[in-house]
């Protein structure tokens, strides 16, 4: 695991993109008429908000397919591509497609704008800290507003300070770390409150 730091502009967090996985429409409830619809909703929303030169860490699920299928869609996407391995991936990439990536790894420990961030495909029980000063991002769990998957009810035990950067659960497009940064704050401080109002009860 590498420690890597990043100024904060032009820094982009995403997950579970499943190009070319037609099953997941229906799995996830994505408002898709078919895969290719889907394909080319999710790099035109990506290319919209990354630049060439900008930085995105993908947390897995990145494709399914062979050498052929990735390398399509590693042409269209804009950024220098950091890849955090899903489940899926482990079955799909290829060594070919590996050096395509600014960095292949199965979790990452970054700093950016100080802030320090665990990145992995799935949501952690517990890491570093207080949970307080440091944030885990993940994917995987497709969370959606109504949300009634597997993971549903363990969603509840996650702390403020962790978030999913998955493309369901974030207009599929991915999020910048200013938005990821209001949005960690404003659930730490909700969290914050809820815990005065159980005090102020008991």
């Amino acid at each position: 695991m590498l420690n890597y730091k990043f100024d904060g502009n032009g820094v982009f967090f995403t997950s579970d993109t499943h190009f070319n996985h037609t099953n997941i429409i229906g799995f996830c409830q994505r408002p898709f008429k078919s895969v290719d619809e889907m394909n080319e909703q999710i790099i035109d929303n990506w290319n919209k908000v990354v630049g060439k030169d900008d930085i995105i860490f993908h947390l897995g699920d990145f494709c399914l397919g062979g050498a052929a299928e990735w390398n399509k869609f590693l042409d269209c996407l804009n950024g220098k591509i950091y890849l955090i391995m899903g489940n899926h991936d482990l079955n799909n990439i290829r060594q070919s497609v590996v050096d395509r990536f600014e960095h292949v790894a199965m979790q990452m420990y970054i700093e950016v704008d100080k802030q320090r961030i665990y990145l992995n495909h799935y949501p952690f029980l517990c890491y570093e800290g207080s949970y307080e000063d440091v944030w885990q991002l993940f994917g995987h769990v497709h969370t959606r507003k109504d949300n009634t998957g597997l993971d549903a009810d363990r969603l509840r035990h996650l702390y403020p300070t962790q978030y999913d950067v998955g493309v369901d659960n974030n207009g599929f497009s991915p999020i910048s770390f200013g938005q990821i940064k209001r949005i960690i704050d404003m659930q730490v401080e909700r969290s914050k409150e809820s815990v005065n109002e159980d005090a102020t009860r008991g």
